[in-house]
């Protein structure tokens, strides 16, 4: 029997995956920014057309994840389509949400971009030459952002959705997605993730020696939290709902 949502568990994992967000970003930020491994047709590689490094890395990276089951995972969207099938036997846990295809959910496109305007935002200007290990930084930071949008955009809608049945259905089958977003929005809610991202980024880089790290502004990861990841999962919650079985 599938399970109903775990509030208390949902909102830990959310948590739990800021850490994550805010240490991939650190790591990403020691680096300069490196504009040339997001140049089109600049990855090195022969014969790989317009791709730039970042685009390259991110595809060899998805493949490798798609033939260990990465992606049938609900909240593990890629960023790349014809990817392989698994190549092995994947089993997971029965979940409480009730949608058959994951993929209606996915925002990755406008993650990727609001990614790539982050990175000029917490880097510094230049370019060291390591642009391999920038981009296996970026992979890294992408991906989880992207994990915490889709799960918050995934699990979070069935939460609120099973708290209010009959108010979220009449929206969904009124094609009315302003009032979904206005039930689905909890500015307390987010004011607290806000807070918590600051306070996070502080205190992850407290024991930071400055004259050897660099620094990411807390502000900045706050004003990505709010222009990005908050209305993405909104943006993606609606979808999950709008897509939603009976």
């Amino acid at each position: 029997m599938t399970h109903g949502p775990d509030l208390a568990q949902i909102a830990s994992d959310l948590e739990s995956l800021e850490e994550t967000i805010i240490a991939r970003l650190i790591d990403r930020a020691q680096f300069r920014r490196n504009r040339a491994a997001y140049l089109p047709g600049e990855s090195g590689f022969t014969g790989e057309g317009e791709l730039s490094l970042f685009a390259l890395r991110l595809r060899y990276q998805e493949e490798m994840d798609a033939c260990f089951g990465r992606f049938c995972v609900p909240e593990e969207r890629p960023f790349n389509h014809d990817l392989p099938e698994p190549k092995r036997r994947v089993t997971l846990l029965e979940s409480c949400l009730n949608i058959a295809d994951y993929d209606r959910v996915n925002v990755s496109g406008p993650i990727r971009a609001s990614y790539l305007e982050l990175v000029p935002a917490i880097c510094r200007e230049g370019d060291d030459a390591q642009y391999g290990s920038s981009v296996e930084h970026d992979v890294y930071a992408i991906q989880a952002i992207s994990r915490r949008i889709h799960y918050g955009a995934m699990y979070v809608a069935e939460s609120k959705y099973v708290g209010d049945p009959a108010g979220f259905q009449a929206a969904v089958d009124a094609g009315d997605t302003d009032r979904l977003l206005a039930l689905l929005t909890r500015p307390e809610v987010e004011r607290r993730i806000l807070r918590r991202v600051v306070e996070k980024t502080d205190a992850l880089q407290a024991p930071a020696k400055t004259n050897t790290r660099h620094i990411i502004d807390p502000a900045v990861i706050r004003r990505y939290y709010e222009g990005h990841v908050i209305p993405l999962t909104k943006t993606g919650e609606v979808r999950y709902l709008m897509n939603r079985g009976m």
